[in-house]
């Protein structure tokens, strides 16, 4: 059974920084793009980042130059770098493949960013 559970979240000062995690099963890790996506409150789901098995990044223009995605291949991990974080970057923050697979959601991990 696939799964895939997000951690590191919190509540955070604007300019702040987390990192979030999301451990992965390795059946999924290993052949296809992971993304991290966020959804806040009132909004629809979005793709902040994604990344392929050889490293290959990709983000929304909100996130450019402060997130920065990366994957430990061994480890099965995902990881989300978050710097410089806004109020607007407040949201549940969630992992997937890329294009997500709707049978693949997890409970996510809260982010919210004070000003």
């Amino acid at each position: 059974q696939v799964q895939l559970v997000e951690s590191g979240g919190g509540l955070v000062q604007a300019g702040g920084s987390l990192r979030l995690s999301c451990a992965a099963s390795g059946s999924i890790f290993t052949i296809n793009i992971m993304g991290w996506y966020r959804q806040a409150p009132g909004k629809q789901r979005e793709l902040v980042a994604s990344i392929t098995h050889s490293g290959f990044t990709n983000y929304a223009d909100s996130v450019k130059g402060r997130f920065t995605i990366s994957r430990d291949n061994a480890r099965n991990t995902v990881y989300l770098q978050m710097n410089s974080l806004k109020p607007e970057d407040t949201a549940v923050y969630y992992c997937n493949v890329y294009p997500a697979w709707d049978d693949y959601w997890g409970q996510g991990t809260q982010v919210t960013v004070s000003s």
